[in-house]
């Protein structure tokens, strides 16, 4: 399916992989790469990897932007990360529950 507002094709994978546990992430992107004629590899995104009982096949859903700067804009901040395309910001775990409990006493 084509989403020319968000100028990106979505699809659902049905993967068969025999013998293995799933398919690398990776894999999967190049191969998509080659058959969809994509330049740039990062512009794809797979995720919600599902294996059936049983082993063998999984389904996934992937998306394909025309740029990556639309990519940047319109996808969630983890996913990105999750693909090895963006870096995280470290914080430390006292800075995040410091915060978290200032935001309490404002609450109301």
């Amino acid at each position: 399916m084509t989403n020319r507002l968000l100028s990106r094709k979505q699809f659902v994978i049905n993967v068969l992989h025999l013998g293995r546990p799933n398919v690398f992430k990776m894999e999967l992107k190049e191969k998509l790469a080659r058959m969809y004629e994509v330049k740039d590899p990062n512009s794809i995104f797979v995720f919600k990897f599902r294996t059936h009982f049983g082993g063998g096949k999984s389904t996934n859903f992937g998306l394909i932007y025309d740029f990556v700067e639309n990519a940047k804009k319109y996808e969630p901040k983890r996913r990105p990360i999750s693909n090895k395309f963006d870096t995280t910001i470290e914080k430390s775990r006292k800075q995040l529950k410091e915060r978290k409990n200032r935001a309490k006493k404002i609450h109301g």
